[in-house]
């Protein structure tokens, strides 16, 4: 800094201003400065700057290293939201996420001197390891836990609004008949959808089929989808778009019309959703606010302060996928659909 002040005619406080953004520098001056920087090519020390100002500038940001959509997009935004809020960021995986292993991993974080912690927490295991180190050090958890569970702020997408307008929309098309193929059951995010969706039903009146289950994946949903193909129901709900893909593909397949036949509806809003055939209707998720919020919320609790970890809003993107319900036959007793007969050479294919 001494080299950058001799060379751009300034003092070393100046220099200090400009590499800390401060406002009251002249124009002139600070171009002065960054040329200086740049000829003699000064980079910060940030060991003896964290030993003068006992800050290091770090976060960590700790993943299970799921290449799932939402944890990967949420570790990209988070990268990118804490770089704009002027601090480094460590990035540790741990594929295999047992107690000690997570442990380890936080421990040798706090070893780097971060300032605070976001863990990506889709699982128990990994929120009850975060919890573990949260006296130590401000940790913040992206995840659909229970924010009430743990210690740590919780912050997510708000899954459970997310199902909800998927209800509203499939119920407002006329649909009653309807099943979901839920998620894996250990991750936080397919229990909040699992249990919105029941609920969203209830409210409405409406008692959907038993669920499917599987594992994320579009094999999975392929796997889920031809179980329906002896009776379809009116509309399905795959909890992320990878099983709605297998769902589209399986009906394909089998000569299903979709949305004249069944309805189909994802969770994420993937890159590539809106031309999948046909483009399909999905909740997307809001990773860009989550991103920002989450750096909010830490960089709070590294200040000393607090600040609500509010659940970012979801919104629903109603594509071709989704169209309204078929005639149903006839109506049952106690009012639900009975199967539809057949129809047209596809249909006959089924059976």
């Amino acid at each position: 800094m001494s080299d950058v002040a001799r060379l751009a005619g300034v003092s070393h406080q100046t220099v200090s201003r400009v590499l800390n953004g401060h406002p009251n520098v002249r124009p002139a001056t600070r171009d002065r400065v960054q040329a200086a920087i740049s000829e003699l090519g000064y980079r910060r020390n940030s060991a003896a700057r964290a030993l003068v100002t006992r800050r290091s500038g770090a976060i960590g940001i700790v993943t299970t290293g799921s290449m799932q959509f939402g944890p990967a997009t949420t570790l990209a935004v988070l990268e990118q939201s804490a770089r704009a809020a002027g601090y480094f960021v460590t990035v540790a995986m741990a594929p295999d996420p047992t107690p000690e292993v997570l442990t380890g991993v936080l421990d040798s974080l706090m070893d780097q001197a971060v300032e605070g912690v976001v863990v990506i927490a889709p699982v128990e295991q990994v929120a009850r390891a975060a919890q573990a180190v949260s006296a130590q050090l401000p940790v913040l958890l992206i995840s659909a836990a229970d924010a009430d569970a743990f210690e740590p702020p919780v912050l997510h997408v708000d899954q459970a609004a997310g199902v909800h307008l998927v209800v509203e929309h499939l119920i407002g098309l006329g649909h009653r008949d309807l099943v979901h193929v839920a998620g894996p059951p250990e991750w936080f995010d397919a229990q909040v959808r699992q249990r919105g969706w029941r609920e969203a039903l209830a409210e409405a009146g409406v008692v959907p089929r038993a669920d499917l289950v599987g594992d994320w994946s579009a094999a999975s949903g392929y796997t889920a989808a031809q179980e329906l193909l002896t009776d379809l129901p009116q509309a399905v709900f795959a909890g992320n778009d990878q099983m709605a893909l297998g769902v589209l593909h399986a009906f394909a397949e089998a000569g299903v019309r979709v949305p004249e036949e069944v309805s189909v509806v994802g969770f994420d809003d993937v890159v590539g959703a809106d031309h999948y055939i046909p483009p399909l209707t999905t909740v997307q998720q809001d990773f860009a606010t989550l991103g920002r919020r989450a750096i909010q919320v830490l960089v709070a609790q590294i200040a000393g302060a607090e600040e609500a970890a509010e659940p970012v809003t979801p919104s629903l993107v109603v594509r071709a996928s989704t169209g309204p319900a078929p005639e149903v036959a006839r109506t049952g007793p106690e009012g639900a659909p009975q199967a539809r007969p057949s129809s047209g050479t596809a249909s006959a294919g089924r059976q």
